[in-house]
């Protein structure tokens, strides 16, 4: 799956590209017609280019919320999740005056010394 992933966003990154590429050299033939003033152009390309972060940013966040879905779904933890679960062990820990990590060192020793 994740390679299809990929493969589809490399697709659409030298769709994207070449995309740009031909639409700054329709731009600059434009200018050369003296059809689009030097600043005109410049405006053109700023608000394409403003335009295409701003649709990358909404594919990104997009992109974030169906893999959350998708770990959600295959009953996978969050980072919040586990950060929230480790809370909650750290104030059991020292409710009961015990640390995980300290008992698994005493362990270790003991077994070091069998």
């Amino acid at each position: 799956m994740s390679e299809y992933l990929r493969k589809g966003f490399l697709l659409g990154l030298g769709a994207a590209v070449s995309g740009k590429e031909k639409f700054e050299q329709k731009v600059k033939e434009l200018v050369e017609k003296n059809e689009l003033t030097q600043e005109q152009a410049k405006t053109v390309l700023d608000n394409f280019i403003e335009k295409g972060s701003s649709k990358k940013d909404e594919w990104d966040e997009k992109s974030k919320e169906k893999k959350k879905t998708l770990a959600r779904e295959s009953g996978l933890a969050t980072t919040d999740e586990i950060d929230e679960l480790r809370a909650r062990v750290n104030v059991l820990e020292e409710k009961l005056g015990v640390s995980l990590a300290e008992e698994a060192k005493e362990e270790a020793v003991e077994e070091k010394q069998d």
